[in-house]
């Protein structure tokens, strides 16, 4: 990739800067009532249903945790409560960044503004932007926008709200399915992918790969 300097840096928030710890959490309910092999088909099967729950109409996210995490536990044959899916959800908002996430946050920001894109709820989400350790132009999330991410919609309204397109921007993240596909349809094409582990490389989608946010400065030449 060139040395672009975007006019603003965009981010995922959970899974490419905060530890979002869905199936630790999902582990900690239900790997009593679960071998190993289940336990990872139900973590699969939570982690889809998310994906499921998103790609619909907006609804609050505690509704996407406990919808997903219903038919997860009707799927593999395991007891419902919704006092689980309101314990997941609560959990969210103490979750801090990987390791590797303030240091190279805080050197990014003292050169380009820091923007984030958030399959969140404002009442959540700033719990875990104060951790990150590093200053955040503008937060954006699901409710602003009405929209989960991957929906266009969401990515659309970050642009009127920054008063760029997509040629502005630097887009950053860990998923593919959430963020960089959408990303690469709208074109932006200044993209980079966090290799966290989370989905395998897909190089038709045109992005800059990096294993920490430790290495994104270097991206710009900072």
């Amino acid at each position: 990739m060139d040395r672009f300097r975007p006019k603003f840096v965009t981010f995922d928030c959970h899974g490419t800067l905060i530890n979002f710890q869905m199936a630790e959490a999902a582990r900690d309910l239900f790997g009593c009532h679960l071998d190993g092999p289940r336990m990872d088909e139900f973590i699969k099967n939570f982690q889809g249903y998310r994906i499921d729950e998103v790609m619909q109409a907006w609804k609050p996210y505690a509704e996407v945790v406990h919808n997903a995490l219903e038919r997860t536990c009707r799927r593999n044959n395991v007891a419902f409560q919704p006092e689980d899916a309101e314990a997941i959800y609560n959990r969210i908002p103490t979750w801090g960044p990987h390791p590797d996430v303030p240091e190279g946050l805080a050197r990014l920001a003292k050169e380009v503004p820091l923007v984030l894109l958030t399959n969140s709820m404002n009442a959540q989400i700033h719990s875990n932007v104060a951790k990150l350790g590093a200053p955040i132009h503008a937060v954006y999330t699901a409710e602003d926008a009405g929209a989960y991410k991957p929906h266009y919609q969401a990515f659309e309204y970050m642009f009127d709200m920054l008063g760029c397109g997509p040629e502005d921007i630097t887009h950053v993240s860990s998923s593919f399915r959430h963020d960089l596909f959408s990303a690469y349809d709208l074109g932006i094409k200044s993209k980079v992918w966090v290799n966290r582990g989370h989905e395998p490389a897909n190089p038709f989608y045109e992005y800059t790969e990096i294993k920490s946010i430790s290495q994104l400065p270097g991206v710009f030449g900072i």
